[in-house]
């Protein structure tokens, strides 16, 4: 069996594709499978090191307004329709999932034409453009968000399974994550992130709150900065004195699945996988949607979880150090309203996701 996964541009469609891929494999250890990216996005440097294939097609995604850049995106698009099709040719798989990017539209949209089974699958609570176009032409949708639904319109190929995550984030206990860690068993953890890259405005209201808790008995916070902000955001924090062993400030943290482990409470941006994975570990939350996200996805991904009872929301544009504190100090006194944040967030947690998504996609093709 070839299976073909295009999701790309960023890593909230890549990792899902991966995740995707790896439960495929699990289920069919003879499958082939092939990833079709571009040349621009971050799996041209993510996919090989997971020892899948990868190739490539020549596409752009188009500006929101009319331009010349729409212009080139168009031709290029033309280009990418050529290449999908001749990648088709040569693959000849029996099966291609999309993950949502721009780069999937033309080979799922090709290969649904040429009667091979297809789906899509949709992280966001706001569908991307290019998920909402191919929703039409293929055989399942695979929806992150029940929310989501509505944008999809009646059809009856949508199914919620909630958004893949990887397998290692529900193997490690708080006991083993704390020890590995070197933090205090008996202190409430905080874990702060802004994504990869960090965010420059959480990191800013993280400052007030980490001097305000520094040296608590009763809580410890665990801050990943983000590389680019790492040393900024020390000098930053030295200029007000030294801070207390409660509190630990890294430029990044490279075992995610043991720092959910640990945590008690998360200051989070609101992307689809992140949400997935704190959901997953039943890990309350305050959220930051990132303003600037396509559609503003991330807000509505974050009122969605807060919908449920399993997180806080406060708007980039209102946050400021008083603000976030005040809504850590409410749930760090009221341990009933944590629990039930912890409950909630566990309902909505789907870590079966990549493997109900895997088995699906596989019946189009004994179908």
């Amino acid at each position: 069996m070839k299976v073909i996964l295009s999701g790309g541009g960023t890593g909230g469609h890549i990792y899902p594709a991966l995740t995707i891929a790896d439960q495929i494999k699990a289920i069919r250890p003879d499958v082939e499978i092939t990833f079709v990216g571009t040349r621009q996005g971050l799996e041209k440097d993510i996919i090989p090191r997971y020892g899948y294939n990868l190739e490539f097609i020549d596409v752009a995604g188009f500006k929101r307004s009319l331009s010349l850049d729409t212009l080139r995106s168009g031709i290029k698009l033309l280009h990418g329709l050529k290449d999908a099709y001749s990648l088709l040719d040569k693959l000849k798989p029996d099966l291609v999932i999309g993950t949502g990017g721009y780069v999937c539209g033309p080979i799922v949209f090709l290969a649904s034409l040429k009667g091979i089974p297809t789906c899509i699958q949709e992280q966001n609570a706001m569908p991307g453009v290019t998920n909402k176009i191919l929703a039409r032409y293929v055989r399942k949708v695979f929806l992150g968000y029940s929310e989501a639904e509505k944008y999809f319109g009646g059809s009856s190929k949508k199914i919620f399974t909630g958004n893949p995550i990887r397998s290692e984030i529900m193997q490690k206990k708080r006991k083993d994550a704390v020890a590995e860690l070197g933090l205090d068993a008996n202190k409430k953890t905080i874990l702060v992130s802004g994504g990869s890259r960090g965010a420059r405005s959480i990191n800013n209201a993280m400052q007030y709150v980490e001097r305000e808790l520094s040296g608590r008995s009763d809580v410890q916070v665990l801050h990943a900065t983000g590389e680019v902000n790492y040393e900024y955001y020390m000098a930053e924090m030295r200029k007000a004195g030294s801070l207390d062993d409660n509190i630990m400030i890294r430029p990044y943290l490279h075992n995610m699945p043991v720092a959910l482990a640990a945590a008690d409470l998360a200051v989070f941006r609101a992307g689809a996988i992140g949400l997935a994975e704190l959901t997953a570990k039943g890990v309350p939350a305050v959220l930051v949607p990132y303003p600037y996200a396509t559609a503003n996805h991330q807000e509505f991904n974050a009122k969605a979880v807060e919908a449920a009872g399993a997180a806080k929301v406060i708007l980039d544009k209102e946050l400021t150090g008083e603000k976030l504190l005040e809504e850590i100090e409410k749930l760090l006194i009221n341990d009933n309203q944590l629990q039930a944040m912890k409950k909630a967030a566990k309902s909505l947690g789907r870590p079966e996701a990549a493997a109900e998504i895997a088995q699906q996609a596989l019946n189009l093709v004994r179908k």
